[in-house]
């Protein structure tokens, strides 16, 4: 064996534990989660006959005895609760009514001392081909359900993609609102971080490590703790209220917890960082000579700051700006935690399918909605943080 395979082998082993983790802890959860979003195997796990004779149904003429036939034989043979819940729910949520028609058809089928000779006998609903066509399109154990229900689309009875029904059309509205609040967050964070980004680049010594440890300090910190913080200091009777009250700037308490204002502050707060360090970054990289070198050419202040240091800065307002929205979009704690029902982004209705209605394809759809965004933005950010500054 060569050197240099030798060096081979033994960077790989040092690299095993980190690709290790990399995929029992990134790729795998990612994975899990993407196949969640497009598996639908509860319907085909139980009803296997069903499958069979259902193949050469022309999907349009009543139910015919084989059909029946196949359905109770599969209903019979069901021995596990959960896996008869999950399918009921995935065929309900596809046809209204399926809950307490299949309630009623494996109650009758359980009465030993009195089968039903078919399914119409038990229920006249068994009669419609439109129940039928829910079991027929919930056989495959693929499915796009969850992925078009993400972005408020569904399949009519023809098979075609349309829009939801406006009562059902909540998760555009949601993603929209994350989005809003995410760019006013990051609106806000350039507003405060880049003039302190500036101020701190201009020091030297003890004072910019100073301004610097001010704005890495919440970073040592617990988000958990810094919400915590922010719905203490908001509340009414809170620190801010009172000190507003005390030096007579208000007359009454602000409002300003539980609405989109105290989600703005405390997201603002806990994400500035990521708006000042990349600017900062690009900042101490500009001669400190060039804003004088325009004013001795007779530029104002305020002309060589936007002809020449705004220019060579943006940079880095771009990929802190990338890097803040990034972030916030995929938030959960802060806006459970300190805003209202109107202010609760994806994440929080991800969790709520997740852990609330145990709807792990639909929580899977939302995440891949969120995780294409979130690439896509990265995608944005890496180009701009790899992009040299003469290149601009």
């Amino acid at each position: 064996m060569s050197a240099a395979s030798s060096r081979t082998g033994r960077s790989l082993l040092l690299l095993a534990p980190l690709l290790l983790f990399l995929i029992g802890f990134f790729v795998w959860p990612l994975f899990s989660m993407m196949s969640q979003a497009v598996s639908d195997p509860a319907v085909l796990k139980l009803l296997p006959r069903s499958a069979e004779v259902l193949a050469d149904w022309d999907r349009k003429s009543p139910p015919s005895a084989a059909m029946q036939t196949a359905l109770m034989e599969d209903l019979k043979a069901v021995d596990d609760d959960q896996a008869l819940g999950d399918m009921v729910r995935r065929l309900n949520s596809a046809r209204s009514g399926f809950r307490t028609l299949m309630g009623k058809t494996t109650g009758a089928l359980d009465d030993t001392t009195n089968p039903p000779a078919d399914l119409v006998s038990i229920d006249k609903r068994w009669e419609k081909p439109e129940f039928w066509l829910a079991i027929a399109d919930a056989l495959s154990p693929y499915t796009d359900r969850n992925l078009l229900a993400a972005v408020d689309f569904g399949r009519n009875a023809a098979g075609e993609i349309e829009h939801l029904p406006p009562d059902q059309s909540v998760n555009s509205v949601i993603l929209a609102r994350t989005f809003w609040i995410a760019g006013l967050v990051t609106f806000f964070c350039a507003l405060i971080g880049f003039p302190y980004a500036i101020i701190a680049a201009s020091l030297d010594g003890w004072k910019r490590d100073l301004m610097l440890g001010a704005v890495l300090l919440p970073l040592w910190t617990s988000l958990l703790v810094r919400t915590a913080a922010w719905f203490i200091l908001l509340q009414e009777k809170g620190l801010i209220n009172d000190l507003l009250l005390t030096l007579g700037i208000i007359n009454s308490p602000l409002a300003l917890i539980f609405n989109r204002t105290g989600v703005i502050i405390a997201m603002t707060h806990v994400l500035l960082p990521f708006m000042v360090l990349p600017i900062y970054s690009v900042l101490i990289t500009i001669p400190k000579n060039l804003m004088p070198a325009a004013a001795s050419l007779g530029a104002p202040p305020l002309r060589a700051f936007l002809r020449v240091l705004l220019p060579l800065s943006l940079r880095g307002v771009a990929s802190g700006g990338l890097l803040v929205f990034i972030s916030a979009i995929g938030y959960y704690i802060t806006p459970a935690l300190i805003g209202g029902p109107g202010d609760q982004m994806i994440s929080s209705i991800i969790a709520f399918y997740a852990t609330g209605s145990a709807n792990w394809g639909m929580a899977g759809a939302l995440g891949m909605v969120l995780l294409v965004a979130t690439l896509v933005l990265y995608s944005v950010y890496a180009r701009l943080s790899s992009e040299e500054p003469g290149r601009r």
